[in-house]
């Protein structure tokens, strides 16, 4: 995929323009050669209205948000996402550590777990790319296709916005936490296989078999650095 290029978002047809702008500031929409339908809709619609559609994964938000337009706050995002699961990651670690002493609040707050927890998602988020990327080149290269890994890294960092749905599950905590905890993950897969299928314009199957390659590989890793944490617990009483 050429930088810069405009898609149809009803049937993902290359366009050289969204609009064109007449006197008097008289827009008109560019209609697609292909489908015959507009080439996209939501550039008049309200941005609540398009991350409505997009929290629906619909196809069109999608291919609206990775092509069409100019968004480039998935690192900023990215950041801000690992924040949020480090935060929970760090409020489970001190609530299996209540005190009724409030001097323990400051000294949680000079700790470094936080810390430790935002570089272990952000480790594991990088494990999870990874995982996501090779399988996807895998396949590229054995079907003779070039894989571009600067738009699909992005389409997969955009779309795991679901995890700032964290913070308010963590602050309003109540007994189905963990189910809800479940359904956001669910719910960052489901985007990130959406956006890898309009990323690509490719089958269901093959986005869906490259996130749980990207997932198995994440959990392995996690399940390994856990281990090696009990086993440095255990062994550094004996020193």
């Amino acid at each position: 995929m050429a930088p810069g290029v405009l898609k149809c978002i009803e049937c993902n047809a290359d366009a050289n323009e969204l609009h064109r702008d007449y006197s008097n500031g008289i827009l008109k929409i560019t209609i697609c050669g292909s489908c015959k339908k507009p080439v996209d809709k939501y550039i008049e619609y309200d941005p609540v209205i398009i991350l409505i559609d997009a929290t629906l994964c619909k196809t069109q938000a999608f291919r609206h948000i990775l092509f069409n337009t100019e968004i480039n706050i998935h690192w900023k995002l990215c950041v801000f996402c690992l924040l949020c699961e480090a935060y929970l990651r760090w409020s489970l670690l001190q609530g299996s550590q209540l005190s009724n002493d409030p001097a323990d609040i400051i000294r949680y707050t000079k700790e470094w777990d936080f810390y430790c927890m935002f570089a272990l998602a952000a480790l594991e988020l990088a494990v999870f790319c990874v995982g996501v990327l090779v399988i996807l080149w895998s396949v590229q290269w054995f079907c003779g296709g070039v894989l571009e890994f600067t738009p699909l890294l992005k389409a997969l960092l955009l779309s795991s916005y679901g995890k700032v749905l964290l913070i308010p599950a963590v602050i309003w905590e109540h007994d189905f936490s963990p189910l809800c905890f479940s359904l956001i993950r669910l719910f960052v897969l489901t985007s990130n296989t959406q956006a890898i299928r309009v990323i690509l314009n490719c089958r269901r199957c093959l986005a869906l078999l490259a996130v749980c390659g990207g997932l198995l590989l994440e959990t392995c890793v996690s399940q390994a650095l856990k281990t090696l944490q009990v086993c440095s617990q255990d062994y550094l009483p004996v020193l």
